[in-house]
């Protein structure tokens, strides 16, 4: 069961160090994770991505954080819908530390994402997600819908590009 979320979501601002900090730190728990990489962040991105990210105009963080300690991570980039003609917001990474599971954190970010979808006149909210992702539920939940394999047989597929750091 899920417990209401006694915490506080903010904007993540990449000029705070503590913000900045607590999304490298998310982001590696993630990584390490079975849902991740299952390996710690490799040196470069700790040295590259909030540099980079700042100059992402469309990325949009979010960090939930419980008892003055950060414990939850949506990032999300705007896109867009060129059937809607209007944005999108798609969710690249959405992180809960394993301590504060069951607490509403996921369901918190998402509310937050939502809100911020409508603030930026998006059609839709979308992402990702792996079969075996244990949040599956949690996006059910809130409305998200999965693809129908019979009419939506698309998946994501990436091609590496050899580029320094």
């Amino acid at each position: 069961m899920t417990q209401s979320f006694l915490g506080t979501i903010h904007a993540i601002d990449l000029e705070s160090k503590d913000h900045a900090q607590a999304l490298l730190d998310l982001l590696d728990q993630y990584s390490r994770d079975e849902m991740g990489s299952g390996a710690p962040l490799p040196e470069g991105v700790y040295l590259h991505l909030i540099p980079r990210l700042k100059k992402v105009d469309t990325y949009r963080g979010l960090l939930a954080e419980i008892d003055g300690k950060y414990v939850g991570l949506a990032n999300c980039f705007i896109g867009f819908s060129t059937f809607k003609a209007r944005p999108l917001l798609n969710i690249h990474d959405l992180a809960v530390s394993p301590d504060a599971r069951g607490c509403g954190v996921g369901t918190a970010l998402l509310d937050a994402v939502d809100w911020l979808a409508e603030q930026e006149g998006c059609a839709f909210v979308t992402l990702e997600v792996r079969a075996d992702n244990r949040a599956r539920n949690l996006y059910l939940r809130h409305g998200f819908l999965p693809g129908d394999p019979a009419t939506d047989a698309m998946s994501f597929w990436k091609k590496p590009i050899r580029s320094e750091g």
